[in-house]
């Protein structure tokens, strides 16, 4: 059994008036990795505060094991002026000692690769800082870690780097994030916080949405809307998102039974008529595009079309040149050769990532109806599952900007508040919002997620799953950017915008083999030969390259014996990635199809009853392919 490291039993904390905790008892056991999800003011930093001994409670008891080992890690990254990185990351750690330790070289070579060593932390940008604050943490060892949103500010490729390396650790941790796909990737128990209670759930984000989903059907009507949410993120999570190789954990029957009826988020082929009336068939073209920062090339000789209707996602490392792209497809930057060139119908909204474009004067409903009183929306006849019953109307209905914010989360004394009152997630919201009141046709949003909690996130994505324009995503919130994007496309820091029809895998992996082929992904840093240098000698002296071999197991005649139905499912494995492969393969063409026909009714309607077969026989290979995939998993 676990040693249990921390308790709490029948825990009160209020924050003013407010109470955050009421009666709560939990623990944290050795080996765990919990994932602390709730709405942004819940008190999971609270509780997190708890569990590092840094706050007390009202009432109740919190007893921790004695001698535990916390690290923390919280928001700020904040650091004494004028210290080097090195100073920073290692302190007064003697050089053999991080050297001779493998796990703390491939922190310091994962997270820091790209800052040079004697850099002072003065001049770090945030990506870097939070790096460097994840190094000084993860160099040392811990028995509990706590993070308070360890992914702000990562690029993907870091992300998934950290989430690897805390699989690996023995430690137990508990994670606040916003981050789902670090919550599915990472964590195997979920906490929500809610009402001041602490629901534990099985799992990771996948696990939990499915037992929230079961739970929720027994409650109120008047909770309906949450509910289908709830349901239709099942039903994405459930078909796996677009290229992902590996696919969440949850009992298939289970939440094959809760989503039966369930359609797909979007119905591409009317979402595309609707764009094409809307918007023509020319949004936005760069012809021959060339864009210089100083000696940075970061688009050399690029021609792009954003077509009507298309939803792309955009990723690159940090300072790839991701904000200067969108900001040319806004017309915010001239580009250093080639041009740019817009449809005639286009309108443009562009939601940047600096805050402060609103008056911080005027409350939030004021703020809202400046801009318009009343919007209209996309018909209800475009959501899924509408498509081929009657043509898809270029009217939609109208809402009061009221009834906008109050789907957005603004409800009550929360609409009679000034803008300069709001936290950053609510002033993103409401920029957000106030965004869409132009009625744009066109969006381009430049990490839209930032600051913002998971139950606004699911609101936004279902907004956006109904909203009938082009739209192009900049974000580091992979999971975002898989629900809401049809294709990604890459800047890969030598100047090209590439396709990847494999996702963010693909990116993943082309960031891989050219880290590879150039030496490694310290290649060019002090840390890094130093560390490339240990690995090597440790890997030619016998005895030194890492622990011993452990003796094989009480049950390896048991593994052995299974091995031929191993293999068989393995090699069933391969022959279904072989079809799912040709399968995605298949999807694509049929939505360039549809884009290219998006004025053609009778041809839409065709190719979309072939694109439903194709989508039908993909679901049934990637069932088998989950289970199969359980199958091994088990076995392992």
């Amino acid at each position: 059994m676990a040693t249990n490291l921390v308790n709490l039993e029948r825990v009160d904390k209020s924050y003013g008036i407010t109470p955050l905790l009421e009666q709560v008892s939990l623990g944290v056991s050795a080996g765990e990795r919990i994932g602390l999800v709730g709405r942004n003011g819940a008190g999971k930093t609270t509780l997190l505060g708890l569990l590092a001994r840094t706050e007390e409670a009202d009432a109740g008891r919190v007893t921790h094991n004695r001698g535990l080992r916390v690290g923390v890690l919280d928001q700020r990254d904040e650091f004494e002026p004028g210290r080097t990185v090195s100073d920073v990351v290692l302190g007064d750690l003697p050089a053999h000692t991080w050297l001779s330790d493998r796990r703390a070289r491939d922190v310091l070579t994962g997270l820091l690769a790209d800052v040079p060593l004697e850099r002072t932390v003065d001049g770090l940008s945030g990506g870097e800082r939070r790096r460097a604050a994840l190094a000084r943490l993860l160099v040392r060892e811990h028995d509990l870690v706590l993070l308070d949103e360890p992914t702000n500010h990562l690029d993907i490729e870091v992300t998934d780097w950290l989430a690897q390396h805390l699989r690996a650790r023995s430690e137990a941790l508990v994670a606040v994030t916003h981050d789902r796909w670090f919550l599915d990737a990472v964590c195997t128990t979920t906490w929500e916080l809610a009402d001041a209670r602490v629901n534990s759930f099985e799992g990771g984000y996948a696990a939990y949405v499915l037992a929230r989903a079961e739970r929720d059907r027994m409650a109120d009507a008047s909770e309906s809307r949450r509910q289908n949410l709830l349901r239709k993120e099942l039903a994405w999570l459930r078909r796996g998102a677009p290229a992902r190789t590996s696919k969440p954990k949850f009992r298939l029957d289970a939440a094959s039974a809760l989503i039966a009826d369930e359609p797909d988020p979007r119905d591409k082929p009317a979402l595309a008529k609707f764009a094409s009336a809307r918007l023509g068939k020319t949004v936005v073209d760069l012809k021959d595009v060339d864009v210089r920062r100083g000696t940075r090339e970061l688009l050399r000789e690029v021609s792009w079309q954003l077509g009507p209707g298309e939803r792309i996602g955009v990723v690159g490392v940090n300072g790839a040149g991701k904000t200067t792209l969108l900001r040319l497809l806004a017309g915010e930057t001239e580009p250093d050769h080639g041009k740019v060139a817009w449809g005639q119908t286009v309108q443009l909204g562009h939601l940047s990532q600096e805050l402060g474009t609103l008056d911080p004067d005027v409350t939030v409903a004021a703020a809202a109806e400046e801009i318009k009183r009343v919007v209209k929306l996309a018909p209800d006849n475009i959501r899924p599952g509408a498509v081929g019953r009657r043509p898809v109307p270029t009217v939609g209905p109208e809402v009061t900007a009221i009834s906008l914010l109050e789907r957005f989360g603004f409800r009550g004394d929360r609409l009679r508040t000034r803008v300069g009152e709001l936290s950053g997630g609510e002033r993103r919201r409401l920029e957000l919002l106030c965004l869409l009141l132009t009625e744009p046709n066109v969006l381009l949003l430049d990490e839209p997620t930032n600051d913002l909690d998971i139950d606004t996130l699911q609101v936004i994505e279902d907004f956006l799953d109904g909203w009938p324009g082009s739209l192009v995503v900049v974000t580091h919130d992979r999971y975002f950017l898989e629900r809401t994007c049809d294709t990604v496309w890459a800047l890969l820091g030598d100047g090209r915008f590439a396709l990847l029809p494999g996702g963010v895998e693909e990116y993943l992996q082309r960031r891989r083999d050219g880290a590879g082929a150039a030496g490694g992904p310290a290649a060019g840093n002090a840390f890094g030969a130093q560390a490339n240098a240990a690995e090597a000698s440790a890997a030619s002296t016998p005895g030194t390259a890492g622990p011993p071999s452990p003796a094989p197991s009480p049950d390896a005649g048991a593994r052995q014996a299974s091995a031929a139905d191993q293999r068989a499912a393995k090699k069933e494995l391969a022959k279904l990635e072989r079809q799912l492969s040709r399968l995605t393969a298949r999807v694509d063409q049929l939505h360039s199809a549809q884009a290219e026909h998006a004025s053609d009714y009778e041809r839409l309607m065709e190719l979309d009853g072939e694109l439903r077969g194709v989508q039908a026989e993909k679901d049934e290979v990637e069932t088998r392919w989950l289970e199969l995939a359980e199958l091994l998993e088990g076995t392992a």
